[in-house]
């Protein structure tokens, strides 16, 4: 396991190549030319919230752009090159939600589509791309008008509906097991009335990735813990990890990231070799502070998760505290982490899994760490939310 050191000094030798990239002004190029055919732009999302809309732009291969804000009318725009818009996508997108009005989307020159959003009060936005399928992921903050006293709390169960996550020898889900942990742990956590507890998802249901991160976001969150269970080609591997946000050379751990993200164990490979990975550190340099928050919250979660097993079982291995690029933490306004709360692909544990008693456990044992987490904070603050201190 790396020492708190170790993931310290990682981070800010990412930040200082982040720098040195910003200095010689190279543009963000995440999805790789597949062919020489033309990229097509194939589809327009977005999630609106009152203080928050996170919108989505699909793309079939190369994400090569640049963007651009403009007044008067005030608007964002963003060229990607190379491409050419698919003959039925909406053109235009009515958001009107106070922070963006419109999204027009149209072929600018013959290789060029241009995306323009139409903004009302926009405070701040940021830029992030993702892979399988490429898209560009783009964040707008308004101004928060309410604030509380409770500490927010946001628990993401992972996969759901058609996505089941792992499957175990004797046929359990990853989906159902993690659905139920999070469930638990948040009838816990909701007994401190400090804290107010909210999930992605608390049924069967499929929710793309970029939306977990944005309904954290749109809660103005002080935490964001995605639940999920490992798995391994090795049956025989097993054992207990917590991770945080970052780029790493550590072979395990590109793969469990690869397997979350659902994309190839070589695109995750280029991501952490390439300039994806700058990308993804200049659009989150500024929280560098909670960065190091996410580090003090899965090394509490981790510790805590393993003291706590150890007490009824006595076979968990500590496989500590790690950093991995996984696609539900890229944008998260707060202090992050994703806990692997077993191998549902080991024997043992994937029957210890399927025990109500043992995932009762599991949710205590996460619940503590994130307890003494909480208490840890100052009590006159509450952790600064989209760059903002918000007195109780």
């Amino acid at each position: 396991m790396k020492s708190r050191r170790d993931i310290k000094g990682t981070i800010i030798f990412s930040a200082i190549w982040v720098l040195i990239f910003i200095a010689i002004g190279i543009f963000s190029t995440s999805c790789p030319v597949e062919s020489a055919e033309k990229n097509e732009v194939s589809d327009i999302r977005y999630w609106s919230y009152p203080d928050y809309t996170r919108v989505v732009i699909n793309l079939s291969g190369r994400a090569e752009y640049d963007h651009h804000r403009l007044s008067r009318p005030d608007r964002l725009y963003f060229d990607l090159k190379g491409s050419i818009l698919k003959h039925d996508l909406q053109k235009n997108i009515a958001v009107g939600n106070g922070m963006l009005k419109n999204v027009r989307a149209g072929q600018f020159a013959e290789n060029i589509v241009r995306v323009v959003l139409d903004l009302d009060k926009m405070q701040s936005y940021k830029v992030i791309t993702m892979e399988d399928p490429c898209r560009l992921v783009i964040d707008i903050y308004g101004k928060i008008q309410t604030s509380s006293w409770k500490k927010k709390i946001v628990l993401d169960p992972g996969h759901g509906g058609h996505d089941p996550g792992a499957i175990g020898p004797k046929n359990l889900y990853e989906k159902d097991v993690v659905l139920d942990i999070a469930l638990k742990l948040k009838k816990i956590l909701a007994q401190d009335r400090s804290l107010e507890v909210f999930l992605t998802r608390e049924t069967d249901i499929f929710i793309p990735l970029e939306q977990r991160t944005a309904i954290a976001n749109s809660k103005g969150a002080d935490l964001f813990i995605s639940i999920h269970a490992n798995a391994s080609p090795r049956r025989e591997t097993k054992g207990v990890e917590t991770y945080l946000l970052n780029w790493t050379n550590d072979e395990e751990a590109m793969k469990v990231a690869a397997r979350e993200n659902a994309i190839s164990l070589k695109k995750m490979k280029k991501m952490n070799e390439g300039r994806d990975v700058l990308d993804i550190m200049l659009s989150d340099l500024r929280r560098d502070t909670k960065r190091d928050e996410s580090v003090k919250l899965a090394n509490l979660v981790q510790k805590n998760m393993v003291n706590g097993l150890n007490k009824s079982y006595s076979h968990i291995v500590d496989l500590g505290v790690k950093q991995a690029l996984f696609y539900v933490l890229f944008g998260a306004q707060m202090p992050s982490v994703l806990v692997e709360v077993s191998f549902i692909s080991n024997p043992l544990e994937e029957k210890l899994l399927a025990q109500d008693s043992y995932r009762v456990e599991l949710a205590q044992s996460i619940a503590s760490g994130v307890s003494k987490y909480v208490s840890a904070l100052p009590e006159e603050q509450i952790v600064a939310k989209n760059g903002r201190n918000i007195a109780p």
